[in-house]
């Protein structure tokens, strides 16, 4: 599938970036920042906005903050993908209990920017606020204004109204730098605010640009003039730029440390969803699920990857008209958390590589070396030069599982890797107070708790752990689950631990080499996934039990803690000293102490209770399309009369410009009327346009349909294509091929503008009608065009398009209704056009609870309609009925009210030829928890 780069990494693996430049010392400094000879040791703490000043560099191992190393593990979100303000905060949270340290986020510049000059940050479109939140989470955050941004979005993110002005859009056109540069200081003077080095908040790198070019001088021009733009408008953290992993766009006079990358994810999926099966999204996590994830986050890491940022961590919803031609509604991405905002199954892997990247320090330091192979697995042997630890990640590229030997530490360790997985083993490594000489299970977390040290290490359900540890006497040591073997020989304590249900331990003393008790938790990946090691002001404390942990914080002798639970769980907490109570969510936990040291809860947390959702019914429907009617009056239109245009696409010898964009135009449907005399003799009718992928046209002539023409459902090698072009010849009836007024009316669906990620303009390529000629005659034609009314000020550019029931206010609520037809569903009509269906519905789910809901739409899979989802005035995505694959479509709590009453309208698009529905029209739960952050109504005007 030839998608953009993220998708063709997801396929690949990995796609590389280059570290462009330095940082924090200000313009012309970037070489001083690239630093040498720090050592290993603890990472810098979690970074706030402290007003502080700190200074970032790197250098060939490891970015370095404050001069200490930094694994930089990022997930990737986009707030425009989410337009729900409140549930930011709820995504970040999961972030960073989920192991990530860092948010990557790119900033969609046809989000703000709904014409030339004009900007807008409120709502919706609140970067400060973003940042802000980030911040407060404890993240630190990569941001990635673009101005070109891809990530399967309209135009790669440039503003529509950018296709109809002068300039090479992504070149080095100073008409194109000059828009922008403009784009780029206003974001740049959000983004400053929030810069790491000067203590306003979290913004540690920044990317300028993205995309694969083309190269040469030009390209380095550009890059060039983007990386000035940002040091002159005081960004002064390190920069960096997509280059496709050529490193080709990087000046030689910019330093490029390796290990870099910043898209590694599971893919788009495509109309019809040809990638993965038909299945959709749940297809990308079941291919690319936590094994898959596990084992090239680790042959990531084998290979001097430092800077990581996985794509998606949370994909979300391309909702109105933001998706790219080539993808649809949903931008689940097969993520680790789901549209929906639940954790699934795949986030295992990067909790547990994340967490250790965090609390095992020889890992940002790594050299390769030669030795360790084990028979029938790919290995990489690594080093670190400082401590001399050892680190083997063993690769099973199979479909079988492999047992074999690791010869390592002066021994044959037997190691078993499961098909299309890879584990992590350490030789000859100190964890706090213990020395291993070998552990075949990976580490997670260490920390110091208290008066102890606990180590956590994770595996499969099946496998066993063995370990190793090095004492000149022997030791205490206490079992304290029974599935726990040990054995004190030759100066090493040999511990043999299977991977079971629940946490397995063993705490280990008194020894000459053990001055600090130390407890050993072993625990599998479901297991692992509800432990939660944090830091706190107060010292570093381990939660196990809830399904999340969002916040952590300890006052006096309490430790407060929140978070979400699904099912009754008990909750254990291994907290700082002095700590001698417990809330959750507010409310005081009874605990008891165990002999671990930790607090456990004498009865389970309260699970969240059941969610109702109501049915759906009270339907009213009305068909519209009044512009197909011969006396329709279009005198407010405007006259489709120019003979030039800046797109890419030829305007054909005499005729006008027909294309959508040229008359300010750029998302949603676009209406034509073509008025003309004398249609006698006429046979037929040549429209030929050009859209997106699964664009669609309709035609009438007086009123009378001519027919509908859709464009092809691509087949997987098809698939990234965002520019189609086709001529519909439709028939002319017999009956109206006579003499007087005639007018020719057309409905194009344009879809959106491709991505353009090689400065070659291929988003100015036409949308809509590109030209039209007449069989059996060439009749005169005055053309008048109408798109999308003026943007909607709350909901922004990308949220209408020119349907008559749009620019009526039909899909908002508050709309007067009462006169339309009630109706049904099932419901099964014949009508080329375009039908609106409303209704009301009130939820009322209990206060603490985060529901998130979907709506869910499904008919026979031979009828041939699409609708647009409306709620509360918010377009959140097109349902194609007999392409797919998607038929769930997410309503975010804000917009949606979850404790109110809301509006659903449907805009049903139907060819005529046959039955048309909808179908089944239901609300879907997609997920419950008791718990959830506090989520604030979206501004949702009525007219």
């Amino acid at each position: 599938m030839a998608l953009s780069r993220r998708t063709f990494s997801a396929l690949a693996g990995s796609a590389a970036l280059g570290l462009a430049l330095g940082g924090s010392g200000g313009r012309g400094a970037a070489a001083a920042f690239a630093v040498r000879g720090v050592p290993t040791g603890p990472p810098p703490p979690v970074p706030a906005a402290d007003g502080r000043r700190h200074t970032v560099g790197f250098d060939r191992y490891s970015l370095l903050v404050d001069g200490r190393r930094l694994v930089l593990w990022a997930g990737e979100m986009h707030p425009f993908r989410l337009p729900s303000p409140s549930l930011w905060r709820d995504v970040l949270q999961k972030l960073r209990a989920l192991g990530h340290n860092a948010v990557s986020v790119r900033v969609a510049w046809n989000q703000h920017s709904p014409a030339p000059g004009k900007y807008d940050f409120t709502g919706v479109r609140d970067l400060d606020l973003f940042l802000r939140t980030a911040a407060e989470t404890g993240l630190y955050v990569v941001l990635r204004p673009g101005p070109y941004i891809g990530a399967d979005v309209d135009g790669g993110g440039l503003p529509g109204w950018l296709t109809a002005v002068a300039g090479t859009a992504g070149a080095a056109d100073p008409a194109y730098l000059e828009h922008a540069e403009e784009w780029l200081g206003r974001v740049n003077a959000i983004a400053a605010r929030h810069l790491f080095t000067k203590g306003g908040g979290t913004v540690l790198l920044y990317q300028t640009e993205d995309g694969d070019d083309a190269g040469g001088r030009a390209d380095r021009t550009r890059s060039a003039r983007l990386y000035e733009k940002a040091r002159a408008d005081g960004i002064d953290v390190p920069l960096f730029h997509g280059d496709g992993g050529s490193g080709r766009w990087t000046p030689a006079s910019f330093p490029r440390p390796s290990g870099f990358l910043t898209e590694a994810g599971g893919g788009a999926d495509p109309w019809g969803g040809a990638v993965f099966g038909g299945k959709g999204y749940a297809g990308a996590r079941q291919a690319h699920g936590a094994a898959y994830e596990r084992r090239d986050r680790l042959t990531d890491l084998a290979r001097g990857l430092s800077v990581h940022t996985t794509y998606m961590a949370f994909g979300g919803t391309s909702w109105g008209w933001l998706p790219a031609p080539q993808v649809y509604t949903s931008y689940d991405y097969g993520a680790a958390i789901d549209e929906g905002r639940q954790v699934t199954g795949k986030a295992v892997a990067g909790h547990q590589i994340g967490h250790m990247l965090r609390h095992v320090p020889d890992l940002a330091k790594l050299d390769r070396v030669e030795g360790g192979t084990a028979r029938g697995l790919t290995t990489y042997h690594l080093r670190n030069p400082d401590t001399g630890a050892r680190v083997h990640v063993l690769r099973n590229d199979t479909g079988k599982d492999v047992t074999t030997t690791l010869p390592a530490a002066g021994e044959d360790l037997p190691v078993t890797v499961a098909a299309g997985d890879a584990r992590l083993a350490v030789t000859r490594m100190r964890l706090g107070q213990l020395k291993l000489r070998y552990a075949t299970a990976q580490p997670m977390a260490y920390l110091t708790v208290g008066r102890q040290d606990i180590v956590v290490f994770c595996g499969r359900r099946g496998d066993s752990a063995r370990v190793a540890l090095e004492a000149a006497g022997e030791p205490m040591v206490t079992r304290l689950s029974p599935q726990v073997a040990y054995v004190y020989e030759r100066q090493l304590v040999r511990i043999t631990v299977p991977f079971g249900a629940g946490l397995a331990g063993a705490r280990v003393e008194a020894g000459e080499t053990v001055d600090r008790a130390v407890l050993m938790l072993f625990a599998d990946d479901r297991t692992s996934s509800r432990l939660w090691p944090w830091e706190t002001p107060s010292g570093s404390l381990l939660v196990c039990g809830p399904r999340l942990l969002r916040t952590a914080t300890v006052e006096g002798g309490v430790l407060h803690l929140t978070g979400d639970t699904v099912e009754a769980t008990k909750l254990e907490v291994w907290a700082p000293p002095g700590v001698t109570a417990v809330t959750w969510n507010g409310r005081p936990v009874r605990t008891a102490p165990t002999g671990t040291g930790s607090l456990r809860s004498v009865a389970p947390l309260e699970g969240a209770p059941k969610v109702e959702l109501p049915a759906l019914g009270g339907w009213r429907a009305r068909a519209e399309n009044p512009e197909s009617a011969p006396g329709f009056d279009d005198s407010a239109w405007q006259a489709a009369d120019r003979t030039s245009s800046y797109s890419t696409t030829p305007v054909p010898d005499g005729q006008p410009v027909l294309f959508a964009d040229d008359y300010g135009f750029h998302y949603g449907d676009v209406w034509y009327r073509g008025a003309f005399t004398d249609a006698s003799g006429i046979e037929s009718v040549s429209l030929a346009h050009s859209t997106g992928t699964q664009g669609l046209l309709m035609a009438w002539l007086d009123g009378e349909p001519l027919g509908t023409h859709r464009m092809p459902v691509p087949r997987a090698d098809a698939a990234g294509r965002g520019t189609w072009t086709k001529t519909a010849v439709l028939a002319v009836p017999e009956r109206l091929r006579t003499g007087g007024r005639h007018v020719l009316s057309v409905l194009v669906r344009p879809m959106a503008h491709d991505q353009d990620g090689a400065a070659r303009d291929t988003g100015r390529a036409a949308r809509g009608l590109t030209a039209v000629t007449f069989g059996g005659g060439a009749p005169r034609v005055r053309w008048r065009v109408q798109g999308a009314g003026a943007p909607d000020p709350v909901r922004g550019p990308l949220n209408n398009g020119g349907l008559h029931g749009e620019r009526e206010g039909w899909h908002l609520p508050g709309f007067a209704d009462g006169d339309w037809e009630k109706v049904a569903f099932p419901r099964a009509v014949r009508h080329q056009g375009v039908t609106w269906y409303r209704t009301t519905f009130r939820l009322s789910v209990d206060e603490g609870v985060d529901a998130s809901v979907g709506l869910t739409l499904l008919d026979e899979p031979h009828r041939s309609y699409r609708a647009q989802v409306f709620l509360n005035g918010w377009n959140l995505g097109q349902y194609v009925n007999d392409v797919g694959p998607q038929h769930t479509f997410v309503l975010p709590n804000g917009i949606l009210r979850t404790r109110d009453t809301n509006t659903l309208a449907l805009a049903v698009l139907s060819g005529g030829a046959g039955e048309a529905g909808p179908g089944q029209v239901r609300l879907t739960l997609l997920g419950r928890a008791a718990g959830g952050v506090p989520v604030a109504p979206v501004s949702s005007p009525g007219r």
